[in-house]
Parts: structure tokens; sequence; C-alpha cells
């Protein structure tokens, strides 16, 4: 099930971003980028739309997604 956003606090919806980086290990090249960097660009794309919160009752967890990569199951779950 997609989560919108704004029903969530400001606090909650940072630390879901700072988590999913965290637990990402995204690599960002040559160029060290520093956290709240890499927080505010995640924020960024769920403000745009580009990516979305997704909860899994079977998980019970919540992670983000590109919006392009749900399957419809999740965002109706």
């Amino acid at each position: 099930m997609i989560i919108p956003i704004d029903a969530l606090e400001a606090d909650t919806l940072y630390s879901l971003a700072e988590s999913f980086v965290l637990r990402e290990g995204t690599d960002y090249g040559a160029e060290e980028v520093a956290l709240d960097v890499k927080v505010q660009q995640v924020l960024n794309r769920l403000k745009s739309g580009e990516a979305v919160l997704v909860y899994s009752e079977l998980h019970e967890s919540v992670d983000i997604k590109r919006k392009e990569d749900i399957e419809p199951s999740e965002a109706m779950e």
C-alpha cells in the first residue's frame, strides 16, 4: 500500500528517508556525499512523486521505491 507522505509527521518522514539511505549504501561515485544531502535527495524525490513510500503488511515494514518500480499489488495492498 502506498502511504501519502503528507500523512506523516515531518520528523517521521525524515527518519524513514535517513533509514533508507543508511540501509541502501548507495554508491555516489568518486565524490563523497554527506548523509544530510543524501536524505534531502530522497525527500525531494518523495515530494516530487518520483519515489513513494510503500507499506508491506506481510513484512510489517515501510520501504521507499521509485514509482515505476512498484508492483500493482503494492499500490493496492
